[in-house]
């Protein structure tokens, strides 16, 4: 079983985080900000990962700090449990619809961190809280996770969807490039 616990403590956030690359999408979330525990077990559920969650942070400051870290966290332990990355797939691609929102995201678990994320609305807030906080935890788990990740919004109106559609995309191209389906690293280098 590919696994992983993170432990990260600061002067403005505490998380605990266990991760397995190989389970049901079962999720134990206890975060305070209740739209992103709905959007982690979104992705729990839908990349087939079991999650467990156990964060606080300075939130009277903002969310920003918290939902970085948590980002910086996740992409460890990703990075951790997926360990020399033999017989992975190694790419994923995924177009999620929701509603009247269209999200797009490719990655490559190369061990080579990027991120590209377009098309989204900026300074706007939501939920009281800006929206640059959701680029700010993908590019924290795309670079601490060590792995391309592109984002492309194809169009869309509702900031709920946007985000929820973007968790859902995600999740569900990490679940294809996680996937063992040979004996092989998947690289001509020979390592990842």
């Amino acid at each position: 079983m590919r696994k992983a616990k993170v432990f990260r403590e600061t002067n403005e956030t505490k998380i605990k985080l266990e991760i397995n690359l190989d389970g049901t999408g079962y999720s134990e979330i206890n975060v305070p900000f209740p739209f992103l525990k709905h959007m982690l077990e979104n992705f729990s559920k839908h990349s087939f990962c079991d999650l467990y969650l156990k964060a606080q942070g300075d939130i009277e400051v903002d969310m920003h700090h918290l939902i970085e870290d948590i980002g910086i966290v996740l992409g460890q332990a990703i990075d951790n449990a997926l360990g020399n990355k033999q017989g992975i797939e190694r790419y994923g691609f995924f177009i999620l619809p929701m509603d009247e929102t269209l999200v797009e995201v490719s990655l490559d678990l190369s061990g080579r961190p990027y991120f590209i994320w377009q098309g989204f609305p900026k300074f706007i807030n939501f939920l009281g809280y800006e929206f640059d906080i959701w680029r700010e935890f993908f590019k924290s788990l795309a670079f601490f996770g060590k792995f391309n990740l592109h984002i492309n919004l194809r169009y869309g109106q509702n900031i709920h969807h946007i985000i929820e559609a973007t968790f859902k995309a995600f999740a569900r191209s990490f679940k294809i490039a996680k996937t063992i389906s040979s004996l092989e690293i998947p690289s001509t280098k020979g390592n990842l």
